[in-house]
Formats: C-alpha cells, sequence, structure tokens
C-alpha cells in the first residue's frame, strides 16, 4: 500500500465515529513532550490516559522491544514463551498475588476478573447457591466490553445495549451505611477501584475500603480491585492498595503496565485462579512476547523506591503549582488525588465546560485531560521532570486567563 497524506479529516472518511479526536495528530514523542504533523510541540499531561508511564521514546522500553523483536513476536496460548514467565514472576513478587492471567487491556483484565469471581463462587458454593451478585459503585469505569460497562456505574455506556448481563448492584461510592447493608450471602464479589479515574479523580475513603474487606471476609465474596488507572506507580506505590492496609482477592492492571505497548493483567491467589482450569477462559494474543518484553522492563524501572519517592514529589509540585493558578484566578472548587493521577474541579460558572479548557489548552502547547465535564484531570510521565512540570503550569495558568478573559 502506497503512503498517502492523512488528516484530521481522513479519520472521518474511513473510521467509525466512536471518538472525536482532537484536530491535531501527534506524530512524535520525546519525554513529556509531543510534536504534531505541523512540527509544534505540545507539554503532555495525558500520557495516553495514563498509559505513558515513562513518557515518549524511553531508551529502556526501545531496547527490549527491539531485542524481542529479533528474537520472537506471537506463539499464542499453544506455547508459553520466556518474556512472559518472566514478568509473571516479577509480579507475583512483587505483590500479594500467587497467579498472573494477561490479556491485551484494561477490559479484557476486568472482564476476566468479573468471569473468575463468578466462577470461584459456582466452584465453592455450588450452582443453586444464588451467590452470583456483583456490588459496583456510581461513576466507576471498568471498561467497554459488555460485561464490564455493565458492571461500571455509568447508565450511558449502557445505552442502547441492552439487556445487560443481570446480577449487578450499583451502590454510592464511599457511602459506608449503603455498602453494609447491600452485601450479603448472595455476593460473590465487590469491585472498586481505589480511587475513581474516569469519575471524576476521586479517592477511596481508607474506612470505605477496609468495610469492603471486612464485608468479603464475613460473607465469602471476593474483593477485586481495578487498578487499571491507580496501578504501576501511578499512586506512588506499585499498586494502590500497598498503602490502604487493603489487600484485594484478585487485582486489575493495564494502562501504565505496558508504557504505551497494549497489555493487561488479571493477578489472584493461587486457590481462586484454580478457577479458571483449562478450557474455561483465554485469549490468543494476552501474554504476547513483545508486550511482556516491554512490560518487564516498565516493571523493572517503575518499582524502583527512588522512583516512587520521586513521584510523591512531583505530585507535591504539581498540586502546589495549581494552587498558585488557583490563588490567581479561583477556577478550581478542589484539586485532589494521589501521585501523578490529580484532578482540578470547576468551581462555578466554569462547570461543565471542561472541554473547553482542554481546547484552549492545546492552543497553547498542552495536553491534558478531563474526568466528567467537571474535573480537569492530569496523568503525566511518572518521571516528568520539575522544569517541565513548571512549563506545563505556565501553559495551564495562559489557558485559564485566556478563558476567563474571553468569559468577560
Amino acid at each position: 500500500m502506497e503512503e498517502s497524506t492523512v488528516t484530521r479529516a481522513t479519520f472521518d472518511q474511513v473510521m467509525v465515529p466512536c471518538y472525536s479526536p482532537a484536530d491535531v495528530i501527534p506524530v512524535r514523542g520525546e519525554g513529556s513532550r509531543l510534536w504534531d504533523q505541523e512540527g509544534r510541540e505540545y507539554l503532555d499531561l495525558a500520557g495516553g490516559i495514563a498509559v505513558n508511564a515513562l513518557g515518549h521514546h524511553h531508551p529502556a522500553l526501545l531496547k527490549a522491544l527491539h531485542e524481542q523483536a529479533d528474537k520472537v513476536w506471537h506463539v499464542s496460548n499453544v506455547f508459553t514463551n520466556e518474556p512472559v514467565l518472566r514478568l509473571a514472576q516479577h509480579l507475583t513478587q512483587l505483590t500479594f498475588a500467587d497467579k498472573v492471567f494477561f490479556a491485551n487491556s484494561g477490559a479484557e483484565a476486568n472482564e476476566a476478573a468479573f468471569k473468575l469471581a463468578r466462577r470461584y463462587a459456582y466452584d465453592k458454593f455450588g450452582a443453586d447457591s444464588g451467590k452470583h451478585e456483583i456490588i459496583s459503585f456510581y461513576r466507576s469505569f471498568h471498561g467497554r466490553t459488555l460485561f464490564t460497562v455493565s458492571v461500571g456505574g455509568q447508565a450511558k455506556y449502557c445505552t442502547g445495549f441492552n439487556p445487560i448481563p443481570p446480577g449487578i448492584t450499583h451502590l454510592p461510592y464511599n457511602d459506608l451505611a449503603a455498602l453494609e447493608a447491600a452485601v450479603s450471602d448472595k455476593t460473590c464479589a465487590i469491585v472498586m477501584e481505589p480511587m475513581l479515574g474516569e469519575g471524576g479523580v476521586i479517592p477511596a475513603d481508607p474506612a470505605f475500603m477496609k468495610l469492603a474487606r471486612t464485608l468479603c471476609d464475613k460473607h465469602q465474596a471476593l474483593l477485586i480491585f481495578d487498578e487499571v488507572q491507580t496501578g504501576v506507580g501511578r499512586c506512588g506505590s506499585l499498586y494502590a492498595y500497598m498503602e490502604t492496609g487493603v489487600t484485594p482477592d484478585i487485582l486489575t492492571s493495564a494502562k501504565g503496565l505496558g508504557g504505551g505497548f497494549p497489555i493487561g493483567a488479571m493477578l489472584t491467589t493461587s486457590a481462586i485462579a484454580a478457577s479458571f482450569s483449562y478450557g474455561t477462559h483465554g485469549t490468543t494474543y494476552g501474554g504476547n512476547p513483545l508486550a511482556c518484553a516491554v512490560s518487564g522492563a516498565v516493571i523493572d524501572l517503575i518499582a524502583q523506591p527512588e522512583l516512587l519517592e520521586g513521584v510523591k514529589q512531583k505530585s507535591a509540585l504539581f498540586v502546589s503549582e495549581l494552587e498558585a493558578i488557583n490563588q490567581r484566578h479561583g477556577v478550581f472548587s478542589e484539586i485532589r488525588g494521589r501521585g501523578l493521577l490529580l484532578g482540578a474541579e470547576l468551581a462555578e460558572p466554569w462547570k461543565g465546560k471542561a472541554g473547553e479548557f482542554l481546547a484552549e489548552a492545546r492552543r497553547q502547547g498542552l495536553m491534558m485531560l478531563m474526568a466528567g465535564p467537571d474535573v480537569l484531570r492530569f496523568a503525566p510521565s511518572l518521571i516528568i521532570p520539575d522544569e517541565d512540570i513548571r512549563a506545563a503550569m505556565n501553559r495551564l495558568d495562559r489557558t485559564v486567563a485566556t478563558l476567563l478573559t474571553q468569559g468577560n
């Protein structure tokens, strides 16, 4: 196929319209910076939605990919391979888990987790027990498969796809009384994000997480932590659960796990993993040698204590810069989050206008995210230089000042 010139207009001609991408097309990245087709530079605080955990064009990831590309690209799960075994060994050494299932995305990792929870209840309590209820929370997000959007707590993602899988209950996030009242012996799992990502960058109350663990133990249910967005150093520890005093039974990981290369993982214990016996679940690409080689390099770097400590220090700098912007302009009602997953909630009269901030920020040479229409979300590289943080905040300051001027 001959190479042709493509533009944003090409998207509308040839792509299914489930996305509405920005007008710019990034073509090159280095560290925390991106350049578009016109050669214009952007500071990247979006990180591919918390994916590019080590920024763009990281030499260790390039080395791992190139070395594995010279060996074998794919063998499927008819065989195993060396990179997947090394990565599984490393993840089990670093976490509570004994066993790992690899997939291609966070949605697939969550799909596996939800299926495993129901299968485990089926195996342990029998087909007639009725123990299949999954408890989740409003504003949560777990992926885009039919099962994962059904477990997710945002009805808009299920519209038009009914009937959805039954046996799913949604509760208010951080509502201890509602959670205690809802869990019963029919519950097979409680599924939660340690911090809502898409739902507004809202950390879980420590007491809420501990109550979920207590109720799962009491009713012989499984506690599933969706760490697709909060994991792999994003919150200042390898996984967010590690600083909560609460250990899940199943954990899902993706996004930063591959540093930009597609990979997802479900981690669990040997006793629970046994319910995924031969033939009960599978994937063609999951555990791909290329993905696992890159992910191995990612984990080697991010698990280093000095890098994780750096995430916390950079988080403090980010927050102080955001607070300074707010002192000057008064546009945020709250700044919250952990590590380098931060949210700035817009105050009146800017509520509902996060998209306008993102558009103006791009004009100022800054890429960031939103978490719903009211919250600006920041998920940059975990090793973003301090000078890039300050430069990005200068561009955000200009963004805010421009919008305030236009608003007047």
